[in-house]
């Protein structure tokens, strides 16, 4: 039998009968003899020294078994409350820290273009029809148009929101349009400016309010359509908008004759609907299709938005018309000159939102191209407004420096390139140095400053020392040619005459529309700033949305375009080969 010795070591004890007493009392002595003559470590030896409670003996230590490793309980105390102690020495810097305030560097103020765009995208704010958001921002506003199309006995749904469209309450969904695809393809091409200036959320809340109210203007959700509307706020013709301007038949209230807060509106607003209006599908195509860019981590409504620009487009293509034709009221305002631009323009931008070849295939149409016009001269040639869209559809080229297509598209890309080559921001893209003019090379830092000029121009740097938009700057219009700005926010109802006095007041406007982009000078660099006089400082929902593209453009750190969230649904491509040659014949 073995024992376990305490002292280490085996023991081994004998259990033979015949062992004597005395023969064990001497096997014992040597055992401790053998046990005296061992050197005991520490431990061993504080057992042998004090019983406990023996005074005599000195203290026993004590120890703390950890698992791994046996320390003294007094060193594990010590250390212990060293960790326990500089904890709490770091927590309560660092709760000092956090409440004793700090002086740190203020951020470098923001450049003349972004304070600009901040108040140009205000503009919107106060252009909004129907029940305004919480957070409008805009004091002397409120909701208003809240029966649009529910009055009309021919419409009965509902037309409310949108954007009325200048110093009127018209929705005119042509122009409208327009500015969202425009606001829409700033975002995409610049959205890390927008939100660097704290602004990405506010202009897609502005994209969203304008493209919700569309998607009403028409079945979205159908396949096929035969019918838009177009226009909501007049009253003279069987076509498409929303309000009444025309005043050559009459006196009767509408939303020309008429000096009224939106608010304060009690006449008819009725509905034009279109039934052939190729132009009008076509810009709302590429605001739908743009917009679905812009909302593509919302996949929901992104997919409601390019279904609702399919559905446009295969209903401009088939019903062909213009949306003014003569004596219409959108003839006398927005007039549309042509529907083919708008082909190439919502045909470009259905192709980047869905990456459907075949919509590429007709915007790259050299007989489309041609009925464009995109190759001959003429007095809106190069110039791109609401009304023509060839020069923005041929800026589109651009994709041949990124996706290099080749064949069949090459040859029409290549012509739209070439006619639209100063692109700046594009050459910027594609690390081009600047572009020929004749035998000229102009650079691109010689082209963006030039460009820079243009809005300088309309931020006071002109003769007149003038700003051009309404808040910015010390010296601005206060006669803008506004309604609802013009009329103040007394509690007083006005009626449709009522608010003449207003409108001919030579006082400067009670509530200021900040933002807005005024008709501006005449050629002369002359200007009056008379409320009468809408030449002069009528402001626009187009021309404030060219004003935001340009603004942010230039707004910030320089950085080119982004080059990839406008091709972020187009899939690789393989261009086809060209055909051969025709066989040679002597």
């Amino acid at each position: 039998m073995f024992g376990r010795d305490p002292w280490g070591g085996p023991l081994e004890i004998s259990n033979a009968d015949s062992a004597t007493d005395d023969d064990r009392s001497r096997n014992l002595q040597e055992y401790d003899r053998a046990a005296l003559s061992r050197q005991l470590d520490e431990t061993q030896q504080s057992w042998l020294l004090a019983a406990p409670g023996d005074p005599s003996g000195k203290k026993k230590k004590r120890y703390v078994d950890l698992g791994c490793i046996v320390v003294s309980r007094k060193l594990f105390l010590w250390t212990l409350g060293s960790v326990l102690g500089v904890g709490l020495l770091i927590g309560l810097i660092m709760l000092i820290v956090k409440t004793v305030p700090h002086r740190h560097r203020p951020p470098p103020p923001p450049d003349e273009y972004t304070l600009a765009l901040h108040k140009a995208l205000m503009f919107f704010n106060a252009q909004r029809s129907g029940p305004l958001p919480k957070h409008n921002n805009v004091s002397w506003r409120g909701n208003s148009g809240m029966k649009d199309g529910l009055s009309d006995d021919a419409i009965r749904r509902s037309l409310v929101g949108g954007y009325y469209d200048a110093g009127d309450a018209i929705k005119f969904n042509f122009p409208m349009s327009f500015a969202m695809t425009m606001l829409s393809w700033s975002v995409i091409e610049y959205s890390d400016k927008y939100e660097a200036a704290g602004e990405l959320d506010h202009v897609k809340g502005i994209i969203k309010w304008g493209t919700d109210y569309l998607l009403k203007t028409f079945n979205s959700s159908a396949d096929i359509i035969d019918r838009i509307v177009a226009q909501i706020g007049f009253g003279m013709t069987s076509n498409s908008q929303v309000g009444q301007g025309d005043t050559s038949k009459g006196p009767n209230p509408n939303d020309h004759h008429c000096w009224v807060r939106p608010e304060d509106i009690d006449y008819p607003r009725p509905v034009y609907e279109c039934h052939s209006c190729s132009d009008l599908a076509g810009e709302m195509t590429a605001a739908l299709a743009a917009a679905s860019i812009v909302f593509k981590d919302s996949k929901t409504y992104s997919e409601k938005l390019v279904h609702g620009a399919r559905t446009l487009f295969k209903y401009g293509r088939e019903q062909r018309g213009r949306y003014s034709p003569g004596g219409s009221d959108p003839s006398l305002f927005y007039n549309s000159t042509s529907y083919w631009d708008e082909f190439v323009w919502g045909g470009a931008w259905l192709y980047f939102a869905t990456g459907n070849s075949s919509y590429l295939q007709l915007a790259t149409a050299p007989g489309l191209a041609k009925h464009a016009g995109a190759f001959w001269g003429g007095p809106d040639y190069g110039v791109f407004s609401w009304d023509n869209k060839l020069t923005g559809a041929q800026v589109m080229s651009a994709l041949r420096l990124f996706l290099s297509p080749g064949y069949p598209y090459e040859e029409i890309l290549r012509t739209f390139h070439n006619q639209t080559g100063t692109i700046i921001d594009y050459l910027d893209a594609a690390d081009t140095p600047g572009w020929y003019c004749g035998p000229n090379f102009y650079s691109t830092d010689t082209l963006r400053g030039f460009a820079k000029t243009q809005i300088d121009y309309i931020l006071g740097n002109n003769p007149r020392k003038m700003s051009y938009i309404v808040g910015y700057g010390k010296r601005y219009p206060k006669h803008v040619h506004h309604r609802g700005a013009s009329i103040p926010k007394n509690g007083v109802r006005y009626g449709c005459e009522g608010g003449y006095k207003w409108r001919d007041s030579k006082r400067p406007n009670p509530n200021t529309i900040v933002g807005a982009m005024v008709a501006g000078p005449d050629r002369h660099d002359g200007f009056r700033d008379v409320r009468m006089n809408y030449n002069y400082t009528e402001p626009t929902l187009a021309g404030n949305a060219g004003l935001v593209a340009a603004l942010i453009s230039l707004s910030g750190v320089k950085t080119g375009v982004d080059k990839n969230t406008i091709f972020s649904a187009v899939p690789p491509m393989f261009p086809t080969p060209p055909p051969p040659p025709a066989s040679w014949k002597p």
